[in-house]
C-alpha cells in the first residue's frame, strides 16, 4: 500500500519556473491550488496582467489531498443553512456550488482538459456501514432534507432503498467527480504568456504596502490587488493582531481518505456520505477491468488525535465490511478548515488584499467560487456571494457559541502542555521513524529520527502562537493541538496558520547502532 495520494499515482509532475527577478503585474496571486490556479485563469481572460506564485508545486498541497467530490451540498444540512441564514440565503450557498461546478465543466470543455470529470448523482444515508438498520429520526431526517431542497428548487429525491446499502437517502442530481491534479496542472498551463507567470518555489515572507509589494524568495512583486489563495491565510499586511484574531475564527481538521480496487459494478457509481458527525464520504469510479472506491472520515480537530495510524485501520476496516472484496492501494490524510457558523471566509481583508479559505469539506467547489468571486473583485463587477460570504459578516444565530467552545482548544492546550513540558530522555531513546518530545537542557525539543536512522530535533514551540506541537505517528508530521499548523518530521512548515518553520536545535546526528523495529 503507498502513503500517498490515488491522484500522485503513475504521474510525472508538471513544473514551473522559479521566480529569479522582481516584476510588476496588475495582480499576484498567492497559493497553487484550484483556488489560486483558477483566479489567476479567470483574471488573465479578463485581461489583467497576473502572477501566480506558489512555495511549492501546483496541485501539491490540500487541492491533491481530497477525494475530489464536486458537490453543491455543503456540510452544514440545508436545514441548519435555512435555520441560521433563511431560505433565500441557503438556496444562494447551494447555487454557489453548482454554479463553480457548472464552471468546472465548462473550462474541461472550453480547454480540453483530460481530468476525467464526469457528472454523478449524490447519495445522502444514513450510515454507510453495512447491515445499519436507519432509526426514524434518521429516516424522518432524511426526508425533511429532500423537501427543504426541493422546496428551493433543487433536485433532491428520498428514496426508501439505495442499492447496495440497503438504506433510505436523498439523491442529489447534478453533482460530479474529477481527477484535481489533472486539472488544476492542466489550467495552470494555460495562465503563463501575454504578460502573465506564474513561478513555482516561491514562498511569500511578506506583503508590503505603498507601494503593494509581495516580497517571494528575496525579489519584489508589485502590484495593485493581492489575491490570498492559500489552505490558512498568510498574515499579508492586515497586521499580527487582526491576523491572528481571524485565524481563531478558522477550526483545521485532518481527515484521512484510502482508496482501492473492487469488483467491477460492485456498487453504483455515485459520491456517497452518511449523516454521522464527523460523516463518512465515497466516492465509486467505474472502469473497465475493475471500478475505484475512495473512502474518506474519521476527522479531528489536527494535533488532537493521540494515534492517527489507528485512524487508518478504522477506515480500512469500514471500506472492508462495505466491500470485503476491495484491495486497498492508497492511503494519505488532508487537512480541511471549518468556520463557526458553517461558510467560507472570500472577500477583501484589508485594502487591495482578498483572502479566501474555511471551505470545509467543499474545498474544491468553495475554491471555484472563491475564485470566481476574486475575479469580480479585481475587475469591479457585482458579486451574488459577496455579502453573504464576506470576511467581517455579521455574526449569525449559533456563531458565537461554536466560536467559543472550538477556541476553548487553545488556552487548554497552551497551559497543559507547557506544563508539561516533554519526557526526560535520551535521544536514544527515538526509534527510526519515530517522533518524541524531550526535555534536553532545559529545552522542550521536538525529535525525530527517519528510516536511515538520521535524527533531526527543533524546538517543540509553533511558531505561530505558541503551543507544543504533536508527533504524528502516521503522516510522520509535527501538528499543533491549537491552531492546526502543521510541520515536517524535520520542522519545515507544511500547513499553516504558522508560517515560520520550527526552530533549529543541535546538529542531525545519524544513528550508528544496528536498525531498531
Amino acid at each position: 500500500m503507498q502513503s500517498s495520494p490515488f491522484w500522485d499515482q503513475g504521474r510525472q509532475r508538471l513544473t514551473f519556473p522559479e521566480l529569479k527577478k522582481d516584476g510588476d503585474y496588475d495582480v499576484v496571486v498567492v497559493g497553487g491550488g484550484i483556488t489560486g490556479v483558477t483566479t489567476a485563469y479567470l483574471l488573465k481572460q479578463a485581461g489583467r496582467k497576473v502572477c501566480l506564485v506558489e512555495k511549492g508545486h501546483v496541485a501539491g498541497g490540500e487541492t491533491g489531498h481530497t477525494s475530489a467530490h464536486l458537490s453543491y451540498v455543503t456540510d452544514s444540512r440545508f436545514s441548519e443553512l435555512v435555520k441560521n441564514f433563511g431560505v433565500e440565503e441557503a438556496g444562494l450557498v447551494w447555487s454557489g456550488g453548482g454554479a463553480a461546478i457548472d464552471l468546472i465543466e465548462r473550462l474541461v470543455t472550453d480547454n480540453n482538459l483530460d481530468c476525467d470529470f464526469k457528472r454523478l448523482p449524490g447519495f445522502l444515508v444514513a450510515d454507510l456501514a453495512p447491515n445499519h438498520k436507519s432509526t426514524s429520526k434518521e429516516t424522518d431526517d432524511l426526508q425533511e432534507d429532500a423537501k427543504t431542497a426541493r422546496d428551493a428548487g433543487f433536485e433532491a429525491t428520498f428514496l426508501s432503498s439505495i442499492f447496495a446499502l440497503h438504506e433510505p437517502g436523498v439523491r442529489f442530481a447534478d453533482q460530479a467527480r474529477f481527477h484535481p491534479v489533472k486539472y488544476v496542472q492542466a489550467l495552470a498551463k494555460l495562465i503563463p504568456g501575454d504578460g502573465c507567470d506564474l513561478f513555482e518555489q516561491a514562498e511569500v515572507s511578506e506583503v508590503q504596502d505603498d507601494p503593494l509589494t509581495v516580497v517571494t524568495n528575496g525579489f519584489s512583486l508589485r502590484c495593485e490587488k493581492v489575491i490570498i489563495a492559500t489552505h490558512v491565510p498568510l498574515m499579508g499586511k492586515a497586521g499580527f493582531l487582526n491576523a491572528s484574531l481571524f485565524q481563531t475564527k478558522l477550526y483545521p481538521y485532518s481527515s484521512y481518505v484510502i482508496s482501492a480496487k473492487i469488483p467491477h459494478k460492485a456498487m453504483t457509481e455515485a459520491v456517497y456520505w452518511d449523516l454521522k458527525d464527523p460523516y463518512d464520504y465515497l466516492r465509486i469510479d467505474s472502469g473497465e477491468t475493475h471500478d475505484e472506491a475512495i473512502l474518506g472520515g474519521e476527522d479531528h480537530k489536527t494535533g488532537q488525535e493521540s494515534d492517527t495510524e489507528a485512524a487508518f485501520q478504522r477506515l480500512e476496516q469500514k471500506l472492508l465490511r462495505l466491500l470485503p472484496k476491495a484491495k486497498i492501494d492508497h492511503r494519505w490524510s488532508g487537512q480541511v478548515v471549518e468556520t463557526n457558523d458553517g461558510l467560507p471566509y472570500i472577500g477583501e481583508i484589508a485594502k487591495n488584499q482578498f483572502v479566501a479559505t474555511g471551505f470545509s469539506g467543499n474545498g474544491l467547489t468553495f475554491g471555484t467560487l472563491a475564485a470566481m468571486m476574486a475575479s469580480d473583485y479585481v475587475v469591479g463587477r457585482t458579486n451574488p456571494w459577496s455579502d453573504l460570504l464576506a470576511v467581517e459578516r455579521k455574526k449569525i444565530k449559533g456563531g458565537a457559541w461554536d466560536y467559543l467552545t472550538e477556541n476553548l482548544d487553545f488556552p487548554y492546550y497552551f497551559v497543559r502542555d507547557w506544563l508539561v513540558r516533554g519526557d526526560r530522555g535520551s535521544t536514544r531513546s527515538v526509534k527510526r521513524g519515530e517522533g518524541k518530545i524531550l526535555k534536553i537542557d532545559g529545552q522542550t525539543v521536538a525529535c525525530s529520527r527517519d528510516e536511515s536512522g538520521k535524527l533531526s530535533q527543533c524546538s517543540a514551540v509553533c511558531t505561530h502562537m505558541g503551543c507544543l506541537v504533536r508527533w504524528n505517528n502516521a503522516e510522520k508530521t509535527w501538528d499543533c493541538p491549537c491552531h492546526g499548523s502543521r510541520f515536517a518530521a524535520t520542522g519545515e512548515v507544511i500547513g499553516g496558520p504558522a508560517e515560520e518553520p520550527l526552530a533549529k536545535v543541535g546538529k542531525a546526528r545519524r544513528s550508528t547502532g544496528k536498525r531498531k523495529s
